[in-house]
């Protein structure tokens, strides 16, 4: 693995190109970049928005997040409901098993935190759901504390702009380029570097096939991941039997995939009932 090493000229450039893009076309409108009354950006706002942008796209998820918000209004809120009312307006999003560990995540920031979110990554990566890099990011969005950490945004970025050469690129190389244009005002830096990274991808296209670490995302059209949305949205309407799911999920998968749900503890299986959460 060989680390990149580029001239303070270079990176002073990069820098003035990515604050450029974000003074130019900067989207500070998202619900979740709108700060309070009092200039605080309020942690749980983030800690939603995180959860919900994971394989979603932005369009997709301000409506959701605006609903959500508007029934759970807080840690303390999201801690105190059913998981089956969390799954119900959850959904339309997809992997549902984020809205399970979101709402995990508020019941222990409730019972050990006092419903406040950790500002350690330790803390945070203890957490449900929570990895190195969600971490990271709660961290600069939450509390503008100057952490290197990657998504599919910031790779297309650093990789468009030093390492387009390159095959099988190793996140640690980023990580290291990430690193030495991190300023102190880390929140705002990387709200630069997403949406930056949004037009470039719109722009050139995906670049993350450079990545060592890229998967191609499987087909959501007759998937599993298809099914379970199905069975979801069904339930959330209301509970029902095998017999009577399968009047309207016709997939011989059907079975296996309720299984699988209640497995995950994302439905209950009562009797011959199916219910959510």
């Amino acid at each position: 693995m060989d680390l990149v090493r580029v001239s303070n000229e270079t990176l002073a450039a990069f820098r003035a190109t990515v604050l450029e893009y974000y003074q130019a076309h900067g989207r500070d409108s998202l619900p979740w970049r709108v700060p309070e009354p009092d200039g605080w950006f309020d942690p749980y706002k983030i800690a939603v928005s995180e959860c919900m942008l994971q394989q979603t796209q932005v369009s997709r998820v301000v409506p959701k997040f605006t609903e959500f918000i508007a029934r759970f209004p807080s840690f303390t809120a999201l801690a105190g409901a059913e998981l089956g009312a969390v799954l119900q307006t959850w959904s339309g999003l997809g992997y549902n098993r984020r809205a399970k560990f979101l709402w995990q995540v508020a019941r222990i920031i409730v019972q050990e935190y006092d419903g406040r979110l950790p500002d350690t990554a330790a803390e945070l990566t203890r957490l449900p759901g929570i990895g190195p890099n969600t971490a990271g990011a709660l961290l600069a969005y939450a509390y503008n504390k100057p952490v290197v950490f990657i998504e599919t945004n910031i790779r297309t970025v650093f990789i468009y702009h030093f390492l387009s050469d390159r095959q099988a690129i190793d996140d640690k190389v980023i990580l290291d380029l990430v690193a030495s244009v991190l300023p102190a005002d880390s929140r705002s830096w990387y709200w630069a570097l997403m949406d930056y990274g949004t037009h470039l991808k719109q722009a050139i296209g995906n670049l993350n096939t450079l990545s060592k670490h890229y998967t191609r995302q499987s087909a959501f059209q007759g998937s599993k991941r298809q099914i379970r949305g199905q069975v979801l949205k069904a339930l959330g309407a209301r509970p029902g039997t095998l017999q009577e799911l399968r009047q309207t999920i016709t997939d011989e998968r059907l079975a296996g995939v309720l299984d699988d749900l209640t497995n995950e503890g994302l439905i209950q299986h009562r009797d011959e009932l199916f219910i959510l959460g």
